[in-house]
C-alpha cells in the first residue's frame, strides 16, 4: 500500500505552489509595504527629532526675534504696521509656512540621497513597491515632519509678544501649507536624483531653494518693489505658498483681499504642484542614476 502510494504520479493539474514567473503576487496597492516605508521615515528623523524638528523650529523663530525687535518693536504696539496689523502678526505666519517647506525639502532630499551615497538604495528599490507607491512614501514622510515643524512654530510664536494667530480663513492655512510642503518634497526627490553627493544638495538648497524662499515676499509685501520686480516675484511658486498661507491668517496679502483670487492661486498652485509630481514620477521610474 505504501509502495503504491509512492509511485502515484503527481496530479499535473494541481495548482503550482508559486505563481508563474513574471505575474505579480500583490494586486493593487501595497499598502502594507507603503505604510512600513512611510513609518521609516518617519522614525528616521523621530530619532533625532531635536536636530529634525525642534532645531529648525528655533532658528526660524530667531528670524521672527530679530526682524521685530529691529523693525517693528517688541512688543509689536508701537512699531511699524504692515497690511494693517503690527509687523510680528504679519511676518509670523510666512515664517512657519518657510520653515515647513525648508524642513519638507531636507528630509527627501536625505531619505534618498543618503542610500546613493551608503549604497543602500537597493532597500528602496527592490522591495515590491511600485514607483508611485516608493514617491508617496518618502514624500508623505517628508510632509509630516513639515507639519510637526510648523505645529512646533505655531505653538512657540504664539507666546511671542505682539504675534496674533487667529486663523481668518483655515481652509487657506490648510491648503497652502500641505501644498508648500509638497512641492518642496517633490523637489527634494528630484533633487535626490539628480545629486550624487551632499554637495550638490546643498548647492540646490543655498542657491534655489533660500533665495526663492527669502524673496517671496516673506518679510515684506511686494507692492514696496519695482513694477518689474513684482513681476519676477508673481512668478515665484514660493510667493503663492506664502501670501495664500499668511491670508488664511491674516485676510489679507499681496495676492488679494477676497477669497476668489485666492482661490484662483490656490487651484493654480495645485496644478503646478500635480506637474511637478508628475515630473517627479517620470524621473524616478526611468531610473535615472538609480539603476546601472
Amino acid at each position: 500500500m505504501a509502495d503504491q502510494a509512492q509511485s502515484r504520479p503527481l496530479d499535473a493539474t494541481a495548482a503550482p505552489a508559486f505563481p508563474p514567473r513574471g505575474v505579480p503576487i500583490i494586486e493593487g496597492v501595497n499598502w502594507i509595504g507603503l505604510w512600513a516605508l512611510y513609518m521609516k521615515g518617519v522614525r528616521r528623523f523621530l530619532k533625532v527629532q531635536t536636530q529634525t524638528v525642534w532645531a529648525p523650529a528655533v532658528t526660524t523663530l530667531l528670524f521672527l526675534v530679530i526682524f521685530t525687535v529691529a523693525l517693528g518693536g517688541s512688543s509689536g504696539r508701537a512699531g511699524r504696521e504692515v497690511l494693517g496689523v503690527p509687523f510680528a502678526t504679519f511676518v509670523a505666519p510666512g515664517l512657519i509656512v518657510m520653515g515647513m517647506m525648508q524642513n519638507a525639502f531636507a528630509d527627501s532630499v536625505f531619505s534618498f540621497l543618503s542610500g546613493k551615497i551608503q549604497g543602500t538604495i537597493v532597500d528602496l528599490l527592490m522591495p515590491p513597491l511600485s514607483t508611485g507607491e516608493l514617491m508617496a512614501g518618502i514624500v508623505g514622510a517628508a510632509v509630516t515632519r513639515s507639519v510637526m515643524v510648523g505645529g512646533a512654530l505655531t505653538v512657540a510664536m504664539a507666546f511671542y509678544p505682539g504675534v496674533s494667530l487667529h486663523m481668518a480663513h483655515p481652509w487657506a492655512v490648510v491648503w497652502f501649507g500641505l501644498m508648500g510642503a509638497t512641492m518642496l518634497a517633490l523637489l527634494g526627490l528630484m533633487t535626490s536624483i539628480w545629486a550624487e553627493k551632499f554637495d550638490h544638495a546643498a548647492a540646490v538648497t543655498n542657491f534655489v531653494v533660500a533665495p526663492l524662499s527669502l524673496l517671496s515676499g516673506t518679510f515684506y509685501v511686494i507692492d514696496n518693489l519695482a513694477p518689474h520686480f513684482q513681476w519676477i516675484s508673481r512668478a515665484n511658486p514660493f510667493f503663492y505658498v506664502i501670501s495664500g498661507f499668511r491670508f488664511g491668517f491674516l485676510g489679507r496679502s499681496d495676492i488679494g483681499d477676497t477669497n476668489q483670487a485666492v482661490i484662483w492661486s490656490a487651484i493654480g498652485l495645485g496644478a503646478f504642484v500635480l506637474a511637478l509630481g508628475i515630473a517627479a514620477y517620470a524621473l524616478l521610474k526611468s531610473g535615472w542614476k538609480l539603476k546601472s
